[in-house]
Order: structure tokens, then sequence, then C-alpha cells
């Protein structure tokens, strides 16, 4: 069974609530990512910032030179997220309902990766391959 652990990413970058908004965009810049979690104090998951939540605030606030936005502001506050025995397969029928392109992957309540459409899209053609070549 093909299983999101052995296709994600380690999480390297996560934001918190009271994050300003062009921080987090930086963070999301070198994170290369389109998304990422919102961590509490105790690492728990408590939201997810995609690109596409800050468009609108972003535009706002660069025509008005308002920098107030906060990250708890913008995210998503009840986010999906998969675990990593998770069959892609069953990710990828997800992905294909909901419009997420990014999902935290928990273990023990604790956000330990990342998997994205991409990678998703990776490992399925992989396996595509595979069937080519018996």
């Amino acid at each position: 069974m093909l299983q999101i652990r052995d296709h994600m990413s380690r999480l390297t970058h996560s934001l918190t609530p009271q994050l300003g908004l062009a921080e987090a965009l930086d963070r999301l810049h070198h994170s290369g990512l389109s998304g990422l979690p919102v961590l509490d104090e105790q690492q728990r998951l408590i939201g997810f910032l995609s690109e596409q939540d800050c468009i609108p605030s972003l535009l706002t606030g660069s025509y008005h030179c308002d920098t107030r936005t906060r990250v708890e502001d913008l995210m998503s506050r009840t986010p999906l997220s998969v675990a990593p025995d998770d069959s892609i397969l069953e990710l990828a029928r997800q992905m294909s309902e909901a419009r997420p392109k990014i999902y935290p992957v928990l273990q023990g309540g604790k956000v330990i990766g990342i998997i994205s459409r991409h990678q998703v899209m990776q490992a399925l053609n992989h396996q595509m391959k595979g069937c080519q070549q018996t």
C-alpha cells in the first residue's frame, strides 16, 4: 500500500497565530510551500495558512499600508489533516473533492510533516510507471 509516510516531507517550517502577515509570507516563501501549519505553544495544530488565504489581506494591506493583520485573522481553523499510515490513494480521492493543495501530517496530535498535491501525484505516477513494466 502506498502510504503517506513514504512520500511526505518532514516539517521544517510552521507559523504561530500572533505572527504578522509580512513575516508569515516570508516564512512561506522560504519554505517553498503554498501553505504552512499554525501551531500553538505546545506544538499542536490549531490552523493552517495558505497563500490563497493571504491574497485579499495582502492587497488591502499593501494598498493602505496596514500591517496589523495576524496569522490568526486569516488561518483556516479547521484544517484537513492526514496520518502517516494513511493511504496515498485515499488522499488522492480526497484531494479530487477538496481544495487544499497541501495537508499537515499528524502523529500523536503533533504535526510531523507535510504532504502536497505534487508529492501525491509523484507517488501515483511512480506507481503507474511500474504497471507499464510488468
